[in-house]
């Protein structure tokens, strides 16, 4: 049924519409992207700020026997490590069943509430800048990286620790109306965290904004720059530059976007996979003595205690329990030109921490060390590959830490491989398909589709483009 124009009705008095997407951002990233000098600070005077940044605060970060964290302690019964205000995080244990049967029980951080990874861009000489910041975190290797404007957790920004308001705040909780660019929500570490994600947001203001010492405007072709080196970038500040608008997503891809979605809920569907929350003491497998909850093997990771001084932080010193792996992880992706077009070998990865159990991770993602000592099919699928793959073949390489709040020390070797036909057929695996760039994009402006490590290797492709002749828009 039409529109109904009685006597003296428009059609043009009802409130004006606008295109269900604008493509002008996008483009305006896209600008952005390939701008490698900002109208702020020059690279090449990049490492003299970060280091005047990391002088001007007193940084310090030592590991502690569990009596000594202050107002956490192991909850009667539990024996969970629980914050005394019922706010934060709690280490648990976990269970996972898959199809009835346990399959592994382990310790995991659980964190209910979403943060706010936020990211705060403005036009400077008509091109588009990212406001980042300068900041330490207890378990980031150098302590000092380049995070989001803000990167906070409710407690946080509800100031639960009773310290000082985190800053630009507002622009996240308060955005003006036409100002937020993208806002998603994300996973993160499945394997160590249980359904924790957390809001990705890009917000763009008009306003004059008071820059404080810690925090610098960057270009993204800047930020592309910097993924290139080890230990800079932060993880909340590569998965929320992942979720940027893109331009030219890609029309031709070995297999249909639709083709993409049903192998992922084929995935998750193929398997009753049911996860519970267990008590950490008497978790079988690991053991627990004054210093660390761990595996009894030795392998994995470990929970230990830490205490922290801070200077620039909200609340300048405070203990907390962090996650320690085992071993440097491995994570990396395949890829090859099919048809001209740039395709990576993608993974449906079970993951006990996530939501929706299963996300499209890359095609390696493990801790070599896990797997000393194991041969033939009892090897992950293309470790070795990646493992044996000589310069010529890799087209990105870099150390990133991973969530430096909650882990200690952990870091991962990131790489984009080159593979030919006889190493990565076609025809994957099963658990394993060729995509494109553009298709992993689309996937994670829906959010819980895309693994926070493969999120990390799609914000880093743009590094890789020179080598490989396309980025993320091919």
């Amino acid at each position: 049924m039409g529109p109904r124009t009685g006597a003296g009705a428009s059609l043009e008095s009802g409130p004006r519409l606008r295109p269900c997407e604008d493509p002008g951002p996008a483009a305006r990233i896209a600008r952005s992207a390939v701008a490698a000098e900002g109208a702020h600070l020059p690279l090449d005077r990049f490492a003299d700020w970060f280091e005047r940044r990391r002088a001007a605060h007193p940084f310090r970060v030592d590991t502690i026997p569990f009596a000594e964290l202050d107002g956490w302690s192991a909850e009667p019964g539990t024996g969970n490590l629980v914050h005394h205000s019922g706010r934060f995080f709690s280490v648990e244990g976990m269970e996972v069943r898959v199809d009835g049967a346990v399959a592994w029980q382990q310790p995991v951080i659980r964190q209910p509430e979403i943060g706010i990874l936020g990211i705060l861009v403005k036009e400077f000489g008509g091109v588009l800048h990212c406001l980042m910041q300068a900041k330490m975190e207890p378990g980031n290797a150098g302590l000092l990286q380049l995070s989001p404007t803000v990167q906070a957790t409710r407690s946080n920004y509800t100031k639960v620790h009773r310290g000082a308001a985190v800053k630009y705040i507002d622009h996240f909780v308060r955005p003006r109306p036409g100002a937020v660019l993208a806002d998603v929500l994300q996973s993160e570490h499945g394997s160590w965290f249980l359904h924790k994600h957390n809001r990705n947001m890009i917000v763009e203001t008009t306003e004059e904004v008071p820059l404080d010492p810690d925090f610098q405007w960057f270009t993204f072709g800047q930020l592309t720059e910097l993924l290139r080196l080890d230990n800079v970038v932060n993880m909340d500040a590569r998965t929320v530059l992942s979720c940027a608008p893109r331009v030219d997503t890609g029309a031709a891809a070995l297999h249909t976007d639709a083709e993409v979605r049903h192998w992922l809920n084929e995935a998750r569907a193929r398997h009753d996979v049911h996860v519970a929350r267990v008590p950490l003491a008497g978790l079988p497998g690991w053991e627990r003595d004054e210093h660390a909850v761990r595996h009894h093997q030795g392998r994995f990771f470990e929970v230990v205690a830490a205490s922290v001084r801070a200077g620039s932080r909200e609340v300048t010193g405070w203990t907390q329990p962090l996650i320690r792996p085992r071993g440097r992880g491995l994570v990396a992706f395949l890829s090859r030109r099919i048809g001209g077009v740039t395709h990576l070998l993608a993974h449906a990865r079970r993951e006990g921490g996530l939501r929706e159990v299963v996300e499209i991770a890359p095609t390696v993602m493990y801790t070599p060390d896990n797997h000393a000592g194991r041969v033939g099919a009892d090897r992950p699928p293309f470790l070795d590959l990646v493992l044996a793959a000589g310069p010529d073949r890799i087209r990105y390489e870099a150390v990133h830490s991973e969530e430096g709040g909650r882990f200690l020390d952990a870091q991962s070797r990131y790489l984009v491989v080159e593979a030919d036909e006889d190493e990565a057929p076609l025809s994957a695996p099963d658990g394993y398909r060729w995509v494109t760039p553009g298709q992993l994009s689309l996937l994670v402006r829906q959010g819980h589709c895309i693994n926070v490590q493969a999120r990390t290797l799609m914000a880093c492709l743009d590094a890789a483009a020179p080598a490989t002749g396309s980025g993320t828009h091919g």
